[in-house]
């Protein structure tokens, strides 16, 4: 059977001040009136049931996610800390064997905004069988619509069949020119949503991780703890897929938006005859591409141009858009006062 796993850890720095640890980015309505989180199993209905459907969080955020998505708590996977996607999916996908030996596994993340529901459904469908059929990892590429420099991208090989291709190379953060070349030379986004089957995965981690493989007996032993006291933080793409020989693309032709930063919000929200986001209670004056945020104090914004303005949790935050990737670097520098939010 298939079976899905969720990632949905972490706080959503970068959508500072509206985010907090009690309230972190995937339980915030970014891309429209639902919850990032809940679109996400929305768009899972009629491919994967619930029952089959694993979240992987952490402690402070797993009552919240149980009770925001009523999802059930053994389906709730809770790391002991956080080590990346790595060990979070490698764990995931070997507590499906166990459930299933038979189980082939679609792995997604809870913050993205995606544009086309049937045709995420249709490429997921596509990628699981691929897992099976050619007994491969599978990620899907999405087509680019720019030369994003913020994203990975994957170059396709030689045909596997009608459904898939093997991958040539992966490409990390290009700069602009080079995304250009790679989109020229049929390169894809590399999205961060997988399939393959358990056992096929947990091969290629003893084949390719050390950071990881000698540590899956603890896992066998059912220790998740002593797991991931273990185990080395690491990525699903540097730790497997980028080191191994089986894995396959399938390419995604639907808008898909990682909501990364506030920038984002331009991609995925509707925009007004000037090109700006407007969320709460905010006025536009002659002002042009600006993002804009309110969670209940008045706002307005007159004469700006490239600007995102935020009001929220009785902070208030003004910067540049082609700042907005780097307000972690921002949020380092505030004073604790300032900066930590309850």
């Amino acid at each position: 059977m298939d079976w899905a796993v969720v990632i949905a850890g972490g706080s959503g720095s970068r959508f500072w001040p509206l985010s907090s640890p009690t309230r972190p980015k995937q339980l915030l309505p970014l891309a429209g009136s639902r919850t990032t989180a809940q679109e996400t199993l929305d768009r899972l209905q009629g491919l994967i049931p619930p029952s089959r459907t694993l979240v992987v969080t952490n402690a402070q955020l797993a009552p919240m996610m149980i009770a925001h998505l009523q999802l059930d708590p053994a389906n709730v996977l809770i790391e002991p800390r956080s080590a990346s996607t790595g060990p979070a999916l490698i764990w995931a996908t070997a507590e499906i064997l166990k459930r299933d030996p038979s189980a082939a596994v679609l792995a997604l993340h809870a913050d993205w905004a995606i544009g086309d529901q049937a045709a995420f459904a249709a490429t997921a469908e596509t990628a699981l069988f691929a897992a099976r059929n050619h007994d491969r990892l599978v990620t899907v590429g999405i087509v680019p619509s720019r030369p994003e420099t913020g994203y990975g991208y994957i170059v396709p090989g030689p045909p596997l069949g009608a459904d898939a291709r093997a991958v040539a190379r992966f490409t990390e953060k290009p700069d602009a020119a080079t995304a250009l070349e790679l989109i020229a030379d049929g390169a894809l986004w590399n999205s961060g949503l997988f399939a393959w089957t358990a056992p096929r995965l947990l091969a290629e981690v003893r084949a390719h991780t050390p950071e990881v493989a000698p540590h899956l007996i603890h896992l066998a032993e059912g220790n998740v703890a002593e797991f991931f006291a273990s185990v080395t933080s690491i990525t699903i793409d540097v730790g497997v897929l980028e080191r191994s020989q089986a894995v396959a693309v399938v390419p995604g032709h639907f808008d898909w938006d990682d909501i990364g930063t506030w920038e984002a919000l331009a991609r995925v929200r509707s925009r007004d005859a000037d090109g700006n986001v407007v969320v709460g209670p905010v006025t536009v004056f002659e002002s042009r591409d600006c993002i804009t945020w309110s969670d209940g104090t008045p706002v307005v914004v007159s004469g700006m141009r490239d600007a995102i303005v935020i009001a929220a949790n009785d902070r208030v935050l003004v910067l540049n858009r082609s700042a907005a990737a780097d307000l972690k670097r921002t949020l380092a520098a505030l004073p604790p006062e300032v900066r930590d939010i309850s």
